[in-house]
């Protein structure tokens, strides 16, 4: 503890980024817990859908889209997504929706939109189409 105390009082700018860094670190932590979104495995994904008659939405572009994609799943175009246009997917608002992109990096930011645009049940892949084919997961081409 007197080496810590020691450091911080020899090295104040370095002792204050790492003092931020572990507030923003919880502070993520918290708002991730709190989130209606929650970010669920493959295996998830495919009880969702096996069980509760959920919806896999891909949000990649369409030439990724049509390379592979997790079988059933429904491309949305960045277009609609812009315009915020969900028509295609309002006969599937009270069903789970997955939203699903390359890494899990983008599918974020459409969840929310889809929260925000009354879709109930909105969760994303952790880790997106690289997760699902890390896992082995079958991989539907074309379309």
């Amino acid at each position: 503890m007197e080496q810590l105390i020691a450091f911080a009082g020899n090295h104040p700018m370095l002792s204050m980024i790492w003092l931020i860094l572990v507030i923003l670190l919880i502070g993520t932590s918290i708002k991730m817990k709190l989130s209606p979104i929650k970010a669920i495995t493959p295996q998830e994904l495919t009880f969702l859908v096996n069980r509760e008659d959920g919806v896999v939405v891909d949000i990649r572009t369409e030439k990724e889209f049509k390379t592979s994609h997790i079988l059933d799943s429904i491309n949305l175009s960045n277009e609609k997504i812009s315009n915020n246009d969900f028509v295609s997917l309002e006969k599937h608002k009270d069903k789970p929706i997955i939203v699903v992109c390359a890494a899990g990096m983008t599918a974020g930011k459409v969840a929310n939109q889809l929260l925000k645009a009354g879709f109930s049940k909105v969760s994303l892949l952790k880790g997106g189409m690289g997760a699902w084919s890390g896992a082995g997961l079958p991989v539907a081409k074309g379309k």
